[in-house]
């Protein structure tokens, strides 16, 4: 495979989960934006409506974390992470991204990796209806010491693995 049919593939994946994010948004498809723009474009239109949401039905999860792992701009990922950190926690938000980093191909750890650095933005009782009318929400949904010690174990024993690897293939 060529880089060309990988960021083909890329992008046609992170359309793929975009999209979903709009159909589950129920926002009116961009059939008149240019194919290679269509992702961003709603990405863009999901974003204020994900954000403005108190709640987000259970088939967000998913979609969104797809979402955030497959889109290959690590500045607009957070679009997708943001929102779930708030309806969902950041520890099921962590948990998912390690999962991914565990489990994916090479294009979703490198993604889950663009995606754990938002995964640690501050969360704002003015930025989301998420919290409740008096600024609190449950602390266990952003415990997450565990889940960063396995992030970072499952990290040292990939980069241990590349280079055991690598010096293997010098050899």
């Amino acid at each position: 495979m060529t880089e060309g049919d990988r960021h083909e593939a890329s992008t046609h994946s992170f359309l793929t989960c975009a999209a979903e994010v709009a159909r589950l948004l129920d926002l009116e498809a961009a059939a008149d934006v240019p194919e290679d723009r269509r992702a961003r474009h709603l990405a863009g239109a999901a974003r204020r409506p994900l954000l403005e949401r108190a709640t987000l039905s259970e088939e967000f999860f998913d979609a969104l974390m797809a979402a955030a792992v497959y889109d290959p701009d690590p500045s607009f990922c957070r679009w997708f992470v943001e929102p779930a950190l708030y309806a969902f926690g950041r520890r099921r938000v962590m948990t998912a991204l390690l999962g991914y980093l565990r489990t994916g191909t090479t294009a979703e750890i490198a993604g889950a990796r663009r995606a754990w650095d938002c995964a640690h933005l501050p969360l704002r009782t003015d930025r989301s209806p998420a919290y409740a009318p008096s600024g609190s929400r449950d602390p266990a949904l952003d415990e997450v010491d565990d889940v960063v010690d396995q992030w970072l174990e499952s990290s040292t024993t990939q980069q241990r693995d590349r280079n055991a690897s690598g010096s293997h293939n010098q050899a």
